[in-house]
């Protein structure tokens, strides 16, 4: 699989990587063998971008990743880890003191001296413009915690704020085809800075899959379930802040436009890699062949102009109206 680079940090990463929030928690029970099954499909498909976070199961993703590493020394994998998501969520907490105790704790989870890249996992929007929390981002580095930083955003306007900042490599945001609004300004100014972006909830939370009904119902512990209106958190990390009823039919319409042998998640996987500025998309897996399936689609030839433009069209008469707004 291809490769691209966060220009910043000189690190690479293959346009396809894995998300493995689902190894954690969140989206229903994932067992430790079935977890490392995943990892250990999505490598030998030439997934080389693992991202994580402190939070997913309080550490129990981290832990994962560390176990499937630690036996495979050859192995050249990127790690990038997200903190903050622990504490309560004010500016307050995002000070230097805070982050040398999760950035400790998560090279414990992780067996590793120097995390390869760690993101500021979306904060309070005010964190964003402070210069001393880029500061101490610094320090994290000159003190050879972590080899680079990023931030993971929920909204344009932080991801622009974000970009400007020298030492940023890496910009985290929702980009999928039925979350546009970032290929206006985020994608051409993280091009001309050098930013790295990671396109996260590619398949608006498996809806871009086609395999949902209205009447698909989904486990307690799943946030498609607990958080479909905001209620635990961001209202657009659960199918990207699209109404349920109408990202099934939109889905459904997406689903035919899909070429002959692509499954309609590698078309969606496919578009976000097509567009320029992407540096890796990190769909995540629960079982080894959802692992391989999404790997594949980096290895796809570009998607024709009419699919690009029926893509777009789509977005432009069923989904912008509900999302373009918020986000």
């Amino acid at each position: 699989m291809d490769e691209r680079e966060f220009s910043r940090s000189g690190q690479h990463a293959s346009v396809v990587g894995l998300g493995t929030w689902q190894l954690g928690a969140d989206w229903g029970d994932v067992d430790d063998k079935d977890a490392l099954a995943v990892l250990e499909a999505a490598a030998e498909a030439g997934v080389t971008f693992f991202d994580t976070a402190d939070v997913y199961g309080d550490g129990r993703s981290e832990e994962t990743i560390a176990a499937f590493l630690s036996g495979r020394p050859d192995l050249h994998v990127l790690v990038a880890t997200k903190m903050g998501r622990r504490v309560d969520q004010i500016p307050e907490n995002y000070v230097l003191d805070n982050f040398r105790a999760w950035n400790d704790r998560s090279r414990r989870n992780l067996g590793v001296d120097r995390i390869d890249l760690v993101q500021l996992h979306c904060p309070p929007t005010p964190v964003y413009s402070s210069d001393e929390v880029f500061d101490a981002l610094d320090t994290l580095v000159e003190e050879e915690r972590v080899a680079a930083y990023g931030v993971s955003v929920e909204t344009v306007d932080e991801a622009l704020t974000a970009i400007a900042r020298p030492g940023v490599a890496s910009v985290q945001i929702i980009l999928n085809p039925f979350r546009m609004k970032p290929l206006q300004r985020v994608l051409p100014a993280a091009r001309e800075a050098g930013v790295g972006i990671i396109a996260r909830v590619p398949l608006a939370s498996g809806l871009l899959s086609g395999k949902y009904t209205k009447d698909t119902v989904f486990a307690a512990n799943d946030h498609r379930t607990f958080n479909r209106h905001g209620e635990a958190f961001d209202q657009g990390e659960t199918f990207s802040g699209v109404d349920y009823a109408t990202g099934v039919e939109a889905a459904a319409e997406f689903s035919a436009l899909a070429p002959e042998g692509v499954t309609p998640a590698q078309l969606a996987l496919a578009w976000i890699v097509q567009q320029p500025g992407v540096t890796s998309v990190i769909p995540g897996a629960r079982t080894p062949e959802q692992a391989r399936a999404n790997a594949a689609a980096g290895k796809l030839s570009p998607l024709p102009g009419e699919t690009l433009s029926a893509i777009s069209a789509l977005y432009d008469r069923r989904i912008k109206p509900q999302v373009e707004s918020r986000w």
